[in-house]
């Protein structure tokens, strides 16, 4: 194999110095030229290179991602269908991942006659006829798109790993721990290397949660940045987008030269960018004015390893020429709170009008036989709503504003993206427990999420990095958020941050291919 294709047999160990060697199995069995040990240690760019060097096929790596599927998944979950036909899956000969496997989310966008059942049993059987732009696009790229990983139930927005449908999602480092959500399972399997790279959805952290509790790159793009065509441009206000869940920053700039464009019927186009974004790894950064959460936004309680993590890398940002400076919260969080509370509402009135329609399409009621719970409560309580449109569009207006203007002093922001590291699957937030209240799911998503759904809201892309790892052994993620549109400098700087504090020798309990 090239050596310079490798994600690394051997890594320098970012305490010692010292190159040391990973601990992965020489499998007895190769598939083509490649044992399964090897393929868990290349990222998505570095499989590419090999099949379009004529190395490996993308049938090989097929049946790689088979076999580390079957190693791995019966003990954390993350699958819930390969496809029968995996080894036959359309794919362009080309493209940025040519030949690479990819899985899909089992929400948002759609694959055309494929399962999506949103981790509801409401959509058991659901097959959407639309083909998304976004998997029209990584079949050009040359993805191989495989099957479809867990998810939380659809409607309750929760940031934990388990199902009433699917069961739990174990975290690959501690099968204890929540592997976060809602795009639980694409995590658990790249962080145990049955893929490379997966599709996830953020509309209030869903990528970057799961990033940040399984030690991956898990990037939110700017609002707009990603079409969720053919009928799902701009949905629900413009909270959630579309992206991936990988392992390197080389990966992630890939992927926006990929997924990233506008479509027809966008309801605009974003400021578009001036070179691709894998040259982007190849640009200076510039000096930057750094703003960093040093005291906690809203009623967040960061775990002490978590608070050095941040204070560590704020110092490492001011060694290479940047200009650091602790940025107050963007919001007051009484007034932040009233304004999430107005948009919640709105969302929560839709959502149950948006249920009722697909359990008329569906041929279901909306009972405890179809929906969890909690996501029954909500429902619950968004049918007695009368919320005013107006009034949510003007709470998110006021929300975008302020958060604009706390922002615009700064180049890029350092935040915690959790306070606290992976959570028990039994916490007080476990979406599935016929006690969860919505008060008490409110109480803890204010002291969860504080630092993430609000850029949701305000559209700016910010990005999870696996910068440190808490005496535990679990990972901590760090969120590098930069200026509306410019996921240019967020490439940069995380390839500065990739560079200075490494995380390849990092490896998980369950890997597929370890010893």
């Amino acid at each position: 194999m090239a050596a310079n294709d490798r994600a690394a047999y051997e890594m320098t160990d970012a305490d010692s110095g010292h190159v040391v060697a990973t601990t992965l199995q020489q499998s007895s069995k190769r598939i083509g030229r490649m044992r399964l040990g090897e393929y868990v240690a290349y990222d998505a760019t570095g499989l590419a290179s090999l099949v379009r060097k004529g190395e490996v096929t993308p049938l090989d790596l097929t049946q790689l991602a088979r076999e580390a599927h079957d190693e791995v998944n019966p003990r954390i979950n993350a699958v819930i269908q390969l496809y029968e036909d995996a080894e036959i899956v359309a794919g362009a000969d080309g493209g940025l991942f040519h030949g690479v496997p990819f899985l899909r989310k089992d929400i948002g966008a759609t694959e055309a006659g494929r399962l999506q059942e949103r981790g509801c049993r409401l959509y058991k059987g659901h097959r959407p006829d639309i083909e998304s732009y976004f998997f029209r696009r990584a079949r050009a790229a040359g993805l191989r798109t495989l099957g479809r990983t867990t998810t939380p139930e659809l409607f309750g927005g929760s940031g934990m790993s388990e199902s009433i449908l699917n069961g739990i999602t174990g975290n690959p480092w501690n099968l204890e721990r929540s592997a976060g959500g809602s795009s639980s399972g694409a995590a658990a399997a790249v962080a145990a290397g049955i893929t490379p790279v997966a599709h996830g959805t953020d509309g209030g952290g869903s990528i970057r949660i799961p990033a940040a509790w399984c030690g991956l790159v898990g990037l939110n793009p700017s609002r707009g940045r990603v079409s969720g065509g053919p009928n799902d441009q701009d949905r629900s206000f413009g909270l959630p987008r579309d992206f991936v869940l990988c392992r390197s920053v080389r990966d992630m700039a890939a992927a926006l030269d990929v997924f990233a464009g506008p479509h027809p019927g966008d309801p605009f186009i974003i400021v578009q960018p001036h070179r691709a974004y894998v040259e982007q790894l190849s640009q200076p950064t510039g000096t930057l004015k750094v703003g960093v959460a040093i005291s906690a936004w809203g009623a967040a309680k960061v775990e002490p390893e978590i608070q050095q993590a941040v204070e560590r890398t704020a110092a490492l940002l001011q060694e290479m020429g940047h200009t650091v400076i602790e940025m107050p919260p963007p919001y007051e969080s009484a007034e932040y709170y009233s304004l999430r509370l107005r948009i919640g509402k709105l969302s929560a009135k839709l959502s149950a009008d948006s249920l009722e329609e697909d359990a008329r399409a569906m041929g279901r009621p909306i009972d405890s036989s179809t929906v969890e719970p909690f996501s029954l409560k909500l429902y619950e309580y968004g049918k007695k709503l009368t919320a005013s449109v107006g009034d949510s569009l003007e709470a998110l207006r006021s929300l975008r504003y302020r958060v604009g203007e706390a922002m615009h002093p700064y180049d890029i922001l350092l935040t915690p993206t959790m306070p606290m590291v992976a959570l028990p699957h039994d916490c007080m937030i476990c979406p599935t427990s016929p006690t969860l209240s919505l008060e008490e799911f409110a109480e803890a998503a204010r002291a969860l999420y504080p630092y993430l759904g609000v850029f949701n809201v305000s559209g700016h892309p910010s990005v999870s990095l696996p910068l440190a790892q808490s005496a535990s052994g679990l990972p901590i993620g760090l969120q590098i958020v930069g200026r509306f549109g410019d996921e240019a400098t967020l490439v940069r700087v995380a390839r500065d941050l990739e560079e200075a504090s490494p995380w390849r020798h990092r490896r998980p309990s369950i890997l597929a291919g370890a010893i």
